[in-house]
């Protein structure tokens, strides 16, 4: 499958994050860091989130948690908790992304790379993550010479 790269303005656009691990906070750090309106959702999380400027739900996920969102994520350890967020999201026409299964993602995330206005994603479309990760910090050296 070959998916169509494109940079989002997330600008104040709300954006659900269902799962406070470590999948999900990297996920969430990316999101505050363009400028989204997160809300995570999750019975407990990992200590940074409270260090984030996001709305913390602390309790299991519900479908009405995606009204009114622009993008969603599932990043929980349970897979029908993901299922279940992915399918809520896609009844709604919301676009997610799963972190536990790529088949059900209507998008994915790159590895990437910001260096002031620069930004470069790697993707290999979900088939080796590791090598999109292994291109970019290549390319990261290549801009620190």
């Amino acid at each position: 499958m070959i998916y169509y790269p494109i940079f989002l303005d997330l600008r104040g656009k709300p954006v659900v994050v269902v799962g406070a691990g470590k999948v999900a906070l990297r996920k969430t750090r990316g999101l505050v860091e363009a400028g989204a309106r997160v809300t995570v959702v999750a019975p407990r999380w990992e200590p940074e989130f409270e260090r984030l400027p996001v709305t913390l739900l602390r309790r299991g996920f519900e479908p009405a948690d995606l009204e009114g969102a622009f993008l969603a994520f599932t990043a929980t350890d349970d897979r029908e908790v993901n299922r279940a967020a992915a399918q809520a999201a896609r009844e709604r026409g919301i676009p997610v992304n799963v972190a536990d299964r790529r088949a059900e993602c209507d998008f994915l995330v790159p590895s990437r790379l910001r260096r002031g206005p620069l930004q470069v994603a790697v993707s290999t479309g979900g088939e080796d993550p590791s090598r999109a990760v292994a291109v970019r910090r290549r390319i990261e050296k290549l801009l620190e010479e």
